[in-house]
C-alpha cells in the first residue's frame, strides 16, 4: 500500500468516525430541547365551586405536579369573578384561624400535591359577575411562576360547611385579609 492510499484510508476513517460522533451527540441533545412547561406538569382533580348568589365565593380540588421541580401557583382568574385571590388559612396574633391572601403563591411540591379545601387553601373569588348556581360550571385559568397557564373547568355545588365569612363592611372591596374569619361554628353563614 502506497503513503497516499494509507492516508485516504485513515482520512475516510476519520471522517466516518466523526459523523458518528455527531449523529451521536445530535440525537442526545434533542430530548433537552424539548423542555415543558411547568403547565403541562400538573393535573387538577376533585374541583368545585362554591355556589353563591353575590359577592363572594370559592373554588376546590387537588393539584398534583407530576414534574421533578416545585411549581407555584402565582395567580388565578375567571370570568365568573373581577378578583381572584390565592388564599390560606393560619392562626393570627389571637391563635384564631383566619383566611388571607398567600404571599408568594401557592407550592405544589413535585412528585407530590396541593389540595385546595374548605378551611385551608382557596381560591377567593372576591366579586362575583353573575350568581354560581349549582349544577353550571366555571372556568379558571391559574398562572405558574415560569409564566405557563394551566386552565381547568369546575362544577358549581351548594355547600354550607366550613362557615367563612369576613368581619366588618367590605361593601368596597377594599378587603382585610386579616378579617377574612374561619370558624366552625355551624350556625354562621359562609359568605364564600
Amino acid at each position: 500500500m502506497t503513503t497516499k492510499t494509507t492516508t485516504l484510508t485513515r482520512l475516510a476513517a476519520l471522517l466516518a468516525v466523526g459523523a458518528l460522533a455527531l449523529s451521536g451527540c445530535a440525537s442526545q441533545s434533542a430530548p433537552a430541547a424539548e423542555t415543558m412547561t411547568e403547565a403541562e406538569s400538573i393535573e387538577i382533580v376533585d374541583t368545585w365551586v362554591k355556589s353563591a348568589d353575590e359577592g363572594m365565593s370559592a373554588a376546590f380540588g387537588e393539584l398534583t405536579n407530576q414534574g421533578d421541580t416545585d411549581i407555584t401557583v402565582v395567580s388565578a382568574e375567571s370570568e365568573a369573578s373581577t378578583m381572584l385571590e390565592l388564599h390560606e388559612t393560619s392562626a393570627n396574633d389571637a391563635g384564631e384561624m383566619v383566611m388571607r391572601e398567600i404571599d408568594g403563591g401557592f407550592v405544589i411540591p413535585a412528585g407530590g400535591s396541593l389540595t385546595l379545601e374548605p378551611g385551608g387553601n382557596h381560591l377567593m373569588l372576591m366579586d362575583l359577575t353573575a350568581p354560581l348556581v349549582a349544577g353550571s360550571e366555571a372556568t379558571f385559568i391559574l398562572t405558574l411562576s415560569d409564566g405557563s397557564t394551566f386552565e381547568f373547568v369546575a362544577p358549581v355545588k351548594d355547600y354550607s360547611g366550613a362557615n367563612e365569612s369576613y368581619e366588618g363592611d367590605h361593601s368596597e372591596m377594599d378587603h382585610d385579609h386579616d378579617g377574612h374569619d374561619h370558624s366552625d361554628d355551624e350556625d354562621e353563614e359562609m359568605d364564600h
